[in-house]
């Protein structure tokens, strides 16, 4: 990174000037049972500093194939994303004085009269990052930071009273921030409990409780709409079976519909009692009639790569489900292939979700999506729209009371995983159209103030980032502190430090970090 000009008496170096750089230590001394601080790489946060060491283990487990450091050594995580997220951290008390972590880790152990804080500032920058995310080798997804470059980077150096100044001041700057950085944190996740809340109140009809007290008279209840339901689906049988005749009885013939099996008893007992007029129904009873209504996406080679064309029917996934947007992405398939796959086939208004890994997220196709199939990731559903609207399923799917009904069903061993058996088999609030909408009116004018005020606050966090940046920039360019006219220059101290390298008997990158063998205490 750029230092540019100076103040006086500071000075340019490279890290490894100041710093031994991925130290060794004589593991001879050192009893295999001794207990020592164990850091894996989760130990580290990113951008904060903070450090776990509570984690311990034998030095017999760990003297092999883990980097060892010790308090005050600056950890440095060198592969991506840690090193772009910031996971850097000064190394506070050991466990019998001695730490083992990830291999993926550099340490920077600064000579005397160097702060380990003013380092851990400088290379944990956001500036510092940023340059040395561009100097990273290696393959993608495996791409480090090497020992190399980070030796060879350059750091200001301030003489070392001044730079005892320094972190002070930063560390006073940034308390303050991290407490306004708390508040809006915690802003934030009132949000979301309060959107949470919303929902929860919105489907047991408490946001309409006046609305629907005035309309009573106006309003069809759910028993009616059940009733409404199954007279238009024997009536559509009743089609079916005329045009099956009319066609010379070919093929097979339609079967009546099913009765809708309502919820059991001891399911209702823990559900939610909903007003007067609501009732809670399954799935088969709003969905659209037809056997496609409800799909989950193809399976096995049905969507292989072959099969892709540069336009034609789209193929809908999970990016768009989680995105918003219809329009994203550019997978399609041919013609031929959508008539193969059309029981997987979208319409406008039909309900898309999401399967595994981020679960139970919604899109709605609006009408002028492009037609296409879904992919194995999503599962589709058809509603009757005469009796639910898509809007109010996507929010009601989305609420956290609906997440509650499933979650430790879909809980698998390395991602969650919904299927179309668990979506079949939850209940759903069912009330009249008008109060639907009204729901969903209601909701959109008090969850857009939440989301206005949400993005007031995002807002707020990143300009609290920005001014985190530009006090450690402030800082390394001298303009945070004072400069004292009669401190020892920091071309001395360097002077002095290159000194004490060449007469100490450690040698490149040994040292020693006993005299004596240890054991535990």
């Amino acid at each position: 990174m750029e230092l540019g000009e100076l103040p006086a008496g500071w000075e340019k170096a490279e890290l490894s000037e100041i710093c031994l750089v991925n130290p060794t230590i004589d593991k001879s001394a050192i009893a295999d049972d001794l207990v020592v601080s164990f850091v894996p790489m989760p130990a580290v946060e990113a951008e904060s500093g903070v450090i776990d060491v509570s984690a311990t283990r034998k030095f017999g487990e760990v003297k092999k194939g883990y980097t060892p450091f010790r308090e005050g050594d600056v950890l440095f995580a060198k592969i991506t994303p840690c090193m772009e997220n910031g996971k850097m951290a000064v190394v506070p008390a050991l466990h019998n004085g001695l730490g083992f972590g990830s291999t993926e880790f550099h340490v920077l152990r600064a000579h005397p009269g160097i702060s380990p804080q003013f380092v851990y500032y400088f290379v944990s920058s956001r500036a510092f990052r940023h340059v040395a995310e561009h100097n990273m080798s290696g393959a993608v997804g495996q791409r480090r930071v090497t020992t190399p470059y980070l030796s060879a980077c350059k750091i200001p150096v301030p003489p070392t009273a001044e730079q005892h100044r320094i972190v002070a001041k930063i560390e006073e700057l940034f308390s303050e921030l991290d407490q306004g950085v708390a508040s809006l944190k915690t802003a934030r996740e009132q949000l979301k409990v309060y959107r949470q809340s919303l929902l929860k109140n919105a489907f047991e009809g408490k946001l309409t409780a006046a609305w629907r007290a005035a309309h009573r008279d106006q309003l069809e209840s759910a028993a009616a709409l059940q009733q409404r339901i199954n007279r238009e689906r024997e009536a559509r049988h009743q089609q079916q079976l005329a045009d099956w005749q009319t066609a010379g009885q070919s093929g097979p013939k339609p079967k009546p519909p099913k009765p809708l099996p309502p919820l059991t008893v001891e399911e209702l007992a823990v559900l939610p009692v909903l007003p007067e007029g609501w009732g809670w129904v399954r799935l088969e009873t709003i969905q659209a009639f037809g056997k496609h209504a409800v799909k989950a996406g193809p399976f096995g080679s049905a969507l292989k790569k072959e099969f892709y064309v540069s336009d034609g029917f789209k193929i809908y996934g999970q990016e768009q489900v989680i995105r918003g947007d219809h329009a994203y992405g550019d997978y399609f398939i041919s013609e031929s292939k959508y008539a193969d796959l059309s029981s997987c086939a979208v319409r406008p208004f039909d309900v898309l979700i999401s399967l595994v890994g981020t679960i139970g997220k919604v899109l709605v196709l609006p009408e002028l999506a492009r037609p296409g199939i879904i992919n194995p990731r999503l599962v589709k559903i058809s509603l009757n729209l005469a009796a639910y609207e898509p809007a109010f399923f996507k929010a009601y799917f989305e609420s956290g009371f609906l997440r509650s009904l499933y979650a430790t069903e879909s809980q698998g061993t390395t991602m969650d995983i919904l299927n179309l058996g668990m979506i079949q088999g939850l209940p759903y609030p069912l009330c009249s159209l008008d109060e639907q909408r009204e729901i969903l009116s209601v909701l959109d004018a008090k969850l857009s103030e939440a989301d206005q005020l949400d993005q007031t606050l995002a807002t707020a966090l990143q300009q609290a980032d920005a001014l985190r940046q530009s006090i450690l920039k402030k800082a390394f360019h001298g303009q945070l502190v004072k400069q004292a006219k009669n401190e020892e220059p920091a071309t001395a101290l360097l002077e002095r430090i290159r000194a004490e390298r060449s007469a100490s008997p450690a040698k490149g990158r040994q040292a020693k970090l006993v005299s004596k063998p240890l054991t535990n205490c």
